[in-house]
């Protein structure tokens, strides 16, 4: 299995880098992890919605470039479907049985992610009603997708 992220902006501070590159080594043995990063648009204080809905789109255009034929799309939105972590590994296992070997998870910039972008997902899903920040949520996310190869093939994990 293929598994793509695809982001907006990249990640600044060391320990956020740290943290998704331990992560990708693990992976290493399950899958091919690869980041896909698009240039953030800088948003002025007190932007207006006009403004915002540009800048998001400009992002957007970016990221859905990023997007190959045939992968299954997931994006990470607040408003999405929730998974436990034993779901989100069943669900995993499910695409590869239904022939998907590529997936793609979009975490949105700091205004979040456009209409395309959700229009295009075959799937939203939510890890919390919080919001976080773009760069902790590539570490949530590679964490969580190396927690589900291990219960996919019965390995230990913490729970």
């Amino acid at each position: 299995m293929k598994i793509s992220i695809a982001c907006v902006g990249k990640v600044k501070e060391k320990f956020y880098r740290d943290a998704v590159s331990e992560y990708e080594k693990r992976l290493s043995r399950y899958c091919k992890v690869e980041f896909l990063e698009v240039a953030d648009e800088k948003t002025p204080d007190g932007a207006s919605a006009a403004l915002e809905e540009q800048i998001m789109e400009k992002e957007a255009g970016r990221l859905l470039e990023k997007i190959r034929e045939g992968a299954f799309v997931c994006t990470l939105e607040i408003g999405g479907k929730r998974l436990t972590s034993e779901g989100f590994a069943r669900w995993m296992e499910g695409l590869t049985v239904k022939g998907k070997s590529h997936i793609v998870f979009i975490i949105g910039g700091s205004l979040g992610l456009h209409e395309s972008v959700r229009r295009r997902a075959d799937l939203a899903l939510s890890f919390s009603d919080m919001t976080f920040p773009h760069q902790l949520m590539r570490v949530v996310l590679v964490e969580q997708i190396y927690r589900a190869f291990r219960i996919i093939h019965g390995e230990p994990y913490h729970k």
